[in-house]
């Protein structure tokens, strides 16, 4: 097997794996449905996390305005499918584009700023689309927020739908997602992340690229609402404050900056033990401080620094040692 097609086969069918099971084990009872809804809350907050991830670790632009292109796919997504009757496929596609272009927008006249600026910016943004959708009340019903029924709700379909609709649009997002920053175009970015003066001097588009990956985040970021949308069915004003974005910055932060890997580990960590310690009540969220600053102190980089967990060098080295099992007992049997 060719090694291109190796290293987009093997994460797939790994990927697949990863979704298909659980969902197994969710329809089968295995997996309750208190459980099941935690593993769904954390699938939606990892998406957030990588669209975070995509513009702060791996673009090297610090924004602090993602849960705004977030509250605009959501709010987005129950117009197309909501008021309009679209699919829910099709209104969730058409809401991630809104929050793309919501990001063209932002992005044009403030990717030019580098550093505190573009932070303050991207806040500033935050909070606009906070406010607007406070006081669109014909549109938005105001900070009461706005019901949304989805198939996804419906008891009858349970947990396992909205598993497999949340996290196989996650791993979808990650296979993807991977392949593109092994492109030319992947490269780019990464180059304009590690140094712009070297990377203008070699002929690369710098503004150009930053665009590019600040609309992936902005789109990445839509899907992440449009899901929380259809899974919670309720949306309010509050989903674009500043405390959010924040969150998910913390998440990436914990993680890695640029590695998706650590953003999936340290979002789906950090959800589940803060749902597990809720018999400790409020004292639950001394948590997250306590291990920012634990991992700040000890492991500055985060958790997996800039490196990824390659499941193509996994499956070789387990292939590898299987076959010295194998080789080993077959020896001893004659």
């Amino acid at each position: 097997m060719k090694q291109p097609v190796r290293n987009t086969l093997i994460p797939g069918i790994i990927a697949v794996f990863l979704v298909v099971v659980p969902a197994l084990l969710i329809r089968a009872g295995m997996i309750n449905a208190y459980y099941a809804q935690v593993l769904i809350s954390a699938g939606i907050n990892t998406i957030m996390a990588i669209s975070v991830n995509v513009v702060v670790g791996i673009t090297g632009q610090l924004s602090l305005g993602q849960a705004g292109f977030m509250a605009i796919g959501a709010y987005a997504c129950m117009f197309f499918s909501g008021d309009l009757g679209l699919p829910l496929p099709l209104g969730l596609l058409l809401a991630a584009l809104v929050a793309a272009f919501a990001g063209f927008l932002i992005g044009f006249p403030s990717l030019k700023l580098t550093g505190d600026y573009l932070a303050i910016v991207t806040l500033g943004f935050g909070e606009i689309i906070r406010v607007l959708l406070t006081n669109l009340k014909s549109i938005t019903e105001g900070p009461d927020g706005k019901k949304f029924t989805t198939i996804l709700q419906d008891i009858n379909s349970g947990p396992f739908l909205s598993f497999l609709v949340v996290i196989g649009s996650l791993a979808l997002i990650v296979v993807l997602l991977h392949n593109f920053l092994r492109s030319t175009y992947g490269r780019a970015i990464f180059a304009v992340r590690e140094d712009e003066i070297a990377a203008n001097s070699s002929g690369i588009n710098i503004f150009r690229y930053k665009m590019i990956a600040f609309v992936i985040g902005a789109f990445i970021a839509g899907i992440g609402g449009s899901l929380y949308a259809m899974f919670i069915g309720f949306i309010n004003p509050d989903m674009a404050s500043f405390s959010k974005s924040i969150d998910y910055l913390i998440y990436v932060v914990l993680g890695g900056m640029g590695s998706m890997t650590g953003t999936i580990i340290a979002t789906y960590s950090l959800y589940m033990l803060q749902e597990f310690l809720r018999f400790l009540q409020n004292y639950r969220l001394l948590i997250y401080p306590v291990i920012l600053i634990l991992v700040m102190i000890f492991r500055p980089q985060g958790l997996m620094g800039m490196k990824e967990l390659s499941f193509v060098r996994l499956t070789r080295r387990f292939v590898r040692f299987s076959r010295k099992l194998l080789m080993r007992y077959s020896g001893k049997a004659e």
